[in-house]
């Protein structure tokens, strides 16, 4: 009986079109729009990441010198190597970074903003597998 009641009392109606605005306000709220906080949290990211590619490279020189004994094929080998995890590195965090920013325009502006940034993600993918292949 009780249930009867709450759904005919004058309030029902009004209760309804209140969670149906929540709901749709929930909804609103949900939308990917970025801050400049997260693009600068982004381009942090990507400085370490680069900075770690560098570190790595680094280390792998160092390594191909000490075990090969200075063999010039293996040190090109690994500096080839580095300067391509380098640019991948860096290609990588330019499109998370680009990809960030797209979220802080409206919806309709988003998808071909990220469009662009796949594309130059993809332009700098192919010059780094380029440089890699032409120095190797």
């Amino acid at each position: 009986m009780k249930r009867s009641l709450a759904l005919s009392s004058p309030f029902a109606p009004l209760s309804v079109v209140v969670l149906a605005a929540i709901l749709c306000g929930c909804h609103q709220n949900k939308t990917s729009i970025a801050t400049q906080a997260d693009i600068a949290a982004a381009q942090d990211d990507a400085r370490k990441e680069v900075e770690q590619a560098r570190v790595e490279a680094r280390k792998d020189v160092k390594s191909a010198v000490k075990v090969s004994g200075g063999d010039a094929k293996n040190v090109a080998v690994a500096r080839v190597t580095g300067t391509f995890d380098i640019a991948m590195a860096q290609a990588e965090g330019d499109h998370k970074v680009a990809i960030v920013k797209c979220m802080t325009l409206d919806p309709a502006s988003q998808q071909a903003c990220k469009d662009q940034a796949d594309a130059q993600f993809q332009s700098a993918t192919a010059q780094a597998k380029a440089m890699r292949g032409s120095r190797g």
